[in-house]
């Protein structure tokens, strides 16, 4: 494609700082790049029409761990690795709240709930046993005893008839946010592109050569921000992991409020707009999973309705709306990936499955590696 004298002088000459991806952590690292040098000229490169991975298409959980996970999470990462990534993701609900205001994200501490099923009853014992040592443990951070114990006063049904409940756990309507953080980008001048894909780039001694499926250009930096589709571009040891997810149409006097966990996290669901969204089940074939095609499988689908039925609404009649799903990043460890990569290459990437929490910190994390 031949452009314009016009275009290119308007928006790729004298391009400091080129972002590719721009979900929650390419939006905030460019908010974070123009509050730290304001004269900057800034570039967003987007593959998709909106945001492509998770930003756009996860359940709005603003959270950083249930019961279950973080005992999971202890197997293979250290007490204080796990503290720190407990606080990470608070410290980062508390930036992403500061940023956009709890009224334009609509922000509500409703509290979490962890599920447990009738045929988990062993692992559900496990889990209370440990329950206060994990209280203690994130005591300092919380000033508080996290994780509770409530009775099933939702009408779940073949679930344990107790909740492990956290009045911490909050819930974000997802577009508003992401609407949010456009505004506040493009209103600071920063541009952004969608529809072009990145298939090259080469350091240089100016600073980074970057070949587009539309265009070549030049950056004097080049920040990766994607994610689970890190390894297309990057050698940083981070999987794809597919999200499915799906939503009930509305449902007169649904009285379900709050965040809901079952399966070790492996499922989740919420009430949005008298809904049930509803999303997992990454866990029934995890090779198959690890994929960047947003696509849904019979397997999840149907299980997720099965759960639906026999779980969540058992005395409830409802039709399903629609389905969907997201590319999150995950890997060996929970903890993010932010460095640098060369004289003029960064990234961002590896949140986890907890992009909400902790992507606008990993967007101040890549920024404050810049000099």
């Amino acid at each position: 494609m031949n452009l314009s004298y016009w275009e290119i002088k308007s928006w790729l000459t004298n391009i400091d700082y080129t972002i590719v991806g721009s979900g929650i952590v390419g939006l905030n690292c460019a908010l974070q790049l123009k509050q730290k040098f304001p004269k900057a000229t800034i570039l967003i490169l987007e593959k998709g029409m909106l945001p492509q991975g998770a930003s756009t298409k996860n359940a709005g959980f603003a959270c950083f761990g249930s019961l279950s996970e973080i005992l999971d999470d202890l197997k293979s990462h250290s007490e204080e690795d796990v503290v720190n990534l407990i606080k990470k993701r608070l410290d980062g609900l508390l930036l992403l709240r500061q940023t956009l205001t709890d009224q334009a994200i609509y922000y509500q501490q409703l509290g979490g709930y962890e599920l447990f099923t009738k045929e988990d009853t062993q692992f559900f014992e496990a889990c209370l046993e440990k329950r206060e040592a994990i209280n203690s443990l994130i005591k300092p951070i919380f000033n508080d005893d996290v994780f509770q114990l409530k009775k099933n006063g939702f009408g779940f049904k073949n679930i344990q008839d107790t909740y492990v409940f956290n009045p911490f756990e909050g819930q974000i309507d997802t577009g508003k946010m992401m609407e949010t953080l456009l505004q506040k980008v493009q209103f600071l001048g920063i541009k952004i592109l969608n529809n072009i894909t990145v298939e090259s780039f080469e350091d240089t001694s100016k600073g980074v050569h970057v070949k587009t499926n539309q265009v070549e250009f030049e950056s004097q930096n080049l920040i990766f921000t994607t994610n689970g589709f890190a390894s297309q571009h990057i050698s940083e040891k981070v999987k794809p992991a597919r999200a499915q997810v799906l939503i009930t149409k509305p449902i007169k006097n649904l009285h379900i409020k709050g965040t809901f966990h079952l399966d070790k996290g492996y499922y989740y669901f919420r009430n949005i707009d008298n809904r049930i969204l509803f999303g997992g089940g990454r866990n029934l074939d995890f090779k198959a999973e690890e994929t960047t095609q947003l696509e849904q499988t019979e397997l999840i689908q149907n299980k997720l309705k099965e759960l639906l039925k026999t779980v969540i609404l058992p005395e409830t009649n409802f039709e399903i709306d629609y389905s969907w799903s997201g590319i999150m990043g995950v890997g060996s460890s929970k903890k993010p990936i932010v460095k640098q990569l060369s004289d003029h290459i960064y990234c961002g990437v590896r949140l986890g499955g907890m992009g909400v929490a902790i992507g606008s910190l990993v967007g101040k994390e890549i920024v404050d590696l810049i000099e």
